[in-house]
């Protein structure tokens, strides 16, 4: 007897608006090595204006509304962030910022992946430990494992941005996995 699965659709975003990004690289891998029955589209963030409560209130920008749509839509997000100062970047913390307001704040009850990658031997460890810390306020519910941190970068993808060991597409595979699994276990509860 075949099992079939519902479809997850996972939305998905760089914490890293540079053109090179390994992030954004890791984010089109994550794309590429997505389970069967899994979607995965990506969300712009740059775009977002600076979080200022006096514009929310006045009406949420369309940039914003749209933003908010799709994670509201979506059954789960991955976020892949770089680190900078050992925590995330201004421009994803912005963009939580912004998607965790009322009404409806988009990460109530969302499971959540957390990828990074990074030019350093610890791959981004300590901006997925804030992010952690932050997505228990918002109620959302992160996989445990398995962790991707991708370090040493560089020695990991090729010269066009494709991630190129397989070590790692392993992991992002195992991940991915583990996050639709775990979409379809909070959907059933």
């Amino acid at each position: 007897m075949t099992q079939t699965h519902e479809p997850v659709r996972i939305v998905g975003m760089s914490g890293s608006l540079r053109k090179d990004s390994f992030n954004t690289a890791t984010l089109r891998a994550a794309i590429e090595l997505a389970p069967q029955g899994m979607t995965l589209d990506t969300v712009e963030i740059g775009n977002l204006p600076l979080y200022n409560d006096d514009i929310r209130q006045a009406g949420y920008p369309p940039t914003v509304e749209s933003f908010r749509a799709k994670l509201t839509k979506a059954d789960a997000i991955l976020f892949v962030t770089p680190e900078y100062n050992y925590s995330i970047p201004g421009v994803l913390k912005n963009a939580i910022d912004w998607a965790s307001r009322p009404p409806n704040q988009a990460f109530d009850g969302k499971p959540v992946g957390i990828m990074g990658a990074s030019p350093g031997v610890i791959g981004t460890a300590r901006a997925q430990y804030h992010l952690r810390q932050m997505l228990v306020f918002l109620n959302a519910f992160p996989i445990n494992k398995p962790e991707v941190m991708i370090g040493q970068a560089a020695t990991r993808f090729d010269a066009a941005g494709r991630l190129v060991d397989e070590a790692t597409r392993g992991f992002i595979r195992q991940h991915l996995q583990a996050l639709a699994d775990w979409t379809r276990q909070l959907k059933r509860a």
